[in-house]
């Protein structure tokens, strides 16, 4: 695993992944069409924490995916959870991210390999707007995603 910086962790008063997945649809229900659900998409990209050009290399790069689009991810707290850090050259795709990110930072690596982040896509129709390409590479950053998760977990088993 890479070393992403230190983010901050997670308060009390800061929404939990559960509720930042329901915020997510309930914004996306709100929204009549996919024009304003993308531009939707891409305004949520524009909040990622910014990734340090240091950490966008060969090795942090998210193969499969057209765009280009650096991850990396990193384990703090008790219990531990992951982090990530990411980015993407292009707008649609820092949206996609967040989106993931929604999904699955802060999590355990057992909560992660668990979520079905198939059916959170499928809610909130992704696969279905999306290009065959941008579609392939959301589900190859769900899999490196997944990856990160596996090799924690095999790691240390109280992950």
């Amino acid at each position: 695993m890479s070393d992403a910086p230190t983010s901050d962790a997670p308060t009390s008063d800061a929404p939990t992944s559960d509720e930042r997945v329901e915020e997510l649809i309930e914004g996306f229900e709100f929204l009549d069409d996919w024009d304003e659900r993308f531009r939707y998409i891409i305004d949520l990209g524009r909040k990622l924490k910014p990734m340090p050009e240091a950490l966008k290399s060969d090795e942090t790069k998210v193969d499969g995916c057209t765009s280009q689009v650096w991850m990396v991810a990193r384990i703090d707290g008790d219990p531990p959870r992951i982090t990530f850090l990411a980015d993407s050259d292009a707008h649609i795709v820092r949206g996609l991210i967040a989106i993931l990110m929604a999904l699955y930072d802060s999590r355990t690596a057992r909560e992660i390999l668990d979520l079905d982040a198939e059916g959170t896509i499928a809610r909130l129709d992704l696969a279905q707007h999306l290009s065959p390409n941008r579609a392939n590479g959301l589900f190859a950053m769900v899999g490196r995603i997944r990856t990160f998760a596996a090799d924690a977990l095999a790691a240390d088993a109280t992950v």
